[in-house]
């Protein structure tokens, strides 16, 4: 399911009486699996080293929970990186709502022609276009993203190596 966190959904979705119990279990087998199911992958780590090495602010937004981002974050060893985050829990309207993004340009004192927001969703496009910031469709995990965006994005790439590239070239950002 798309959209509320992890929690609204077991909240919303499961007859079971005891849904604190489930969201227990949710987040016990969670952290337990996420080394099974999760790979690290080595190209964007180098990414975000790189963006984080040249000052640039980076910032999540994401409709999972605070407690799966953190175990996500923490597995990943990503949870360094970020100068804001915002989740499922931050937020009244889920994507594809601009009130994530919204928030993260506010903490982050960044306008948002000053801003690019890159998803893997058409809700993450709709936010980013919504939000009136440079959107970027990625497409590098096709097992798990939308390989065609419903709403045209300012760009797409379909490799972590190119957009690198692009970066590195200047093409996206003015350094």
């Amino acid at each position: 399911m798309f959209g509320p966190s992890e929690t609204e959904i077991i909240k919303e979705n499961l007859s079971h009486e005891n849904k604190k119990q489930a969201i227990g279990l949710y987040y016990t087998t969670y952290l337990e699996n996420h080394s099974k199911l999760v790979d690290y992958n080595k190209e964007i780590d180098e990414l975000l080293r790189y963006l984080k090495n040249k000052g640039i602010k980076l910032g999540i937004v994401t409709g999972k929970a605070k407690r799966s981002l953190d175990i996500s974050l923490g597995e990943l060893q990503m949870d360094n990186f970020f100068d804001v985050i915002i989740t499922g829990d931050d937020v009244n309207k889920p994507k594809p709502d601009p009130e994530g993004l919204i928030k993260a340009l506010s903490v982050l004192g960044v306008k948002s022609t000053e801003a690019m927001f890159i998803g893997d969703s058409d809700a993450d496009i709709q936010a980013g276009l919504q939000a009136k910031v440079y959107t970027i469709g990625v497409q590098w995990l096709p097992d798990y993203q939308t390989m065609e965006f419903t709403n045209e994005p300012d760009a797409v790439f379909d490799s972590v190596t190119d957009f690198m590239k692009s970066v590195k070239a200047g093409g996206l950002y003015e350094s």
